[in-house]
């Protein structure tokens, strides 16, 4: 099967992140599930300093996007959400901020708001 190269690379080896702290992120109730989503993707989507920039995914087409994509905004509100909780920090290159790279960093997981186990309690509440 011929499939067509994809404009970033996609990762040969499994991702080197912390396998416990990822599912406690993708569990984080602090962040909608768009935010998660594009967490989801930018953790393990893309091999280190290959993945895009923030100016790069926003500016895809729709036809790029695909049908079931959701739009710039949504993506925009996403990874403001993502930056405010620290998911997503700055790389070294810019300091603006403007078309920065997507690093990622799953410490904010440590703190992540997980849901209680109601089952745990035993008061009849």
């Amino acid at each position: 099967m011929n499939l067509p190269t994809p404009r970033w690379p996609v990762p040969t080896t499994p991702p080197a992140h912390d396998a416990e702290l990822f599912a406690r992120a993708m569990r984080d109730m602090r962040l909608t599930w768009r935010a998660r989503g594009v967490l989801a993707e930018l953790t393990t989507a893309y091999a280190p300093g290959e993945g895009p920039t923030i100016s790069q995914l926003v500016s895809l087409t729709r036809s790029e996007r695909g049908e079931a994509a959701e739009g710039r905004d949504a993506y925009r509100k996403a990874v403001r959400e993502l930056r405010e909780i620290g998911y997503i920090v700055p790389d070294e290159t810019t300091s603006t901020g403007v078309g920065e790279r997507l690093v990622t960093d799953l410490a904010p997981a440590a703190d992540a708001h997980l849901i209680v186990d109601r089952d745990l309690f035993t008061d009849g509440s």
